[in-house]
């Protein structure tokens, strides 16, 4: 059995609402082990021993049914989001200066192009730094204050993301430490 972290995309937001109980509760409807939540943003954790494309597979088209719209679908193990915390995207100087440092999850690994064109998106405010299938997004004065967004990123790769703020993301390291004590 792996211990999975689901970041899950557009709950909780723009009219989409959720109890974290009945989340709770489809995923345990599919026969998934220890299911909790973290925080009302669509962070799930659970236990299975289904592999990460198929299960990421079998949640997204359970949520569609059973809420009715598209959830994005985010997998990682509890040695993966342990590994993100652990990676420096920038210099201690250049992240200390930021007002935040956010995650953006995809899939698989950015191809060349879509490098190219998140690099595109670099501004005075903001910069990134790819890792695995991770985008480090760092934002130097208020988020609020940048042009870029998950919005604007999705546009430009076409490709389906979700972000989380890199606090979040340690909290959850830190509650969920890997298993196999990596």
């Amino acid at each position: 059995m792996a211990r999975y972290i689901a970041f899950l995309r557009a709950l909780n937001v723009g009219g989409h609402t959720i109890r974290m109980e009945d989340l709770r509760g489809h995923f345990e409807a599919l026969g998934l082990a220890k299911v909790e939540t973290f925080i009302a943003s669509g962070n799930v954790i659970f236990e299975s021993k289904d592999q990460t494309k198929p299960l990421r597979k079998k949640l997204e088209e359970h949520l569609a049914k059973t809420l009715g719209y598209e959830v994005a679908t985010f997998l990682r193990t509890d040695a993966e989001v342990h590994s993100i915390v652990a990676h420096v995207p920038f210099p201690a100087k250049v992240l200390a200066a930021a007002t935040a440092l956010n995650v953006a999850f995809f899939h698989e690994p950015l191809d060349g192009e879509a490098m190219a064109k998140l690099m595109a998106l670099r501004t005075e405010l903001d910069d990134f730094h790819v890792h695995g299938s991770e985008v480090y997004w760092l934002c130097r004065m208020k988020q609020s204050e940048s042009t870029f967004s998950n919005k604007v990123l999705e546009r430009a790769l076409k490709l389906k993301t979700t972000f989380r703020g890199m606090n979040t993301i340690q909290k959850l390291a830190a509650k969920y430490p890997p298993e196999d004590g990596t």
